[in-house]
């Protein structure tokens, strides 16, 4: 048996005929990649709201717009749940211990704020959860007032107590504290 090796085309083009074609004409295709999947869904999303409203999501952002700062201290939404068939929703809401009875007594004043937040009629049921809060209220900060300075006879004082500290980043810490300490405790003795 013997082994034909193939024999050389004579009808090839030259290389500057091959770099004129393949400029002319491409081969395949470019392959394109695919839309980004936000724009693909942003129709779907928008369809999805306007049937079935904003949902909890919007009500846990705004709680505390909604029904007011006094009861969202107390209380956060858990869940929205659409009534099936056509039946009443429902909304939960989780209540921190002993405000259950007191947050019960306001149920209609809550349904009616969620309801002017979220539709007419959103929600006709509220159903309350005992147990503590998820959230942590961001408390306003009370107003630093500043302490006055130590006069030169407790400066004085503290001075000679730290004396035998070795000087360094820890004496001037000590120091600092102790300033506090004796301002805090002197506003104290003013205030009562």
């Amino acid at each position: 048996m013997t082994l034909r090796w193939p024999m050389p085309r004579r009808d090839l083009p030259s290389a500057q005929e091959a770099a004129r074609i393949l400029a002319a004409k491409r081969t395949r295709p470019q392959r394109r990649p695919p839309p980004p999947m936000g724009r693909a869904l942003n129709k779907t999303l928008r369809e999805f709201d306007a049937r079935f409203g904003q949902g909890s999501g919007a009500l846990e952002a705004r709680w505390r717009e909604v029904v007011g700062p006094e009861i969202a201290k107390r209380t956060e939404p858990v869940k929205l749940t659409k009534g099936r068939n056509g039946g009443p929703s429902s909304l939960d809401i989780r209540v921190a211990g002993p405000a259950a009875a007191i947050i019960q007594h306001q149920a209609h004043e809550i349904l009616a704020r969620v309801n002017l937040f979220l539709g007419a009629e959103a929600v006709q049921k509220l159903r309350i959860v005992q147990g503590p809060l998820q959230h942590k209220h961001e408390r306003p900060a009370k107003a630093a007032r500043r302490l006055p300075p130590l006069d030169a006879a407790a400066e004085a004082g503290l001075a000679q107590d730290l004396a035998a500290a070795p000087d360094g980043k820890l004496k001037a810490a000590l120091l600092a504290l102790g300033r506090g300490v004796l301002r805090q405790s002197r506003a104290r003795a003013e205030g009562n």
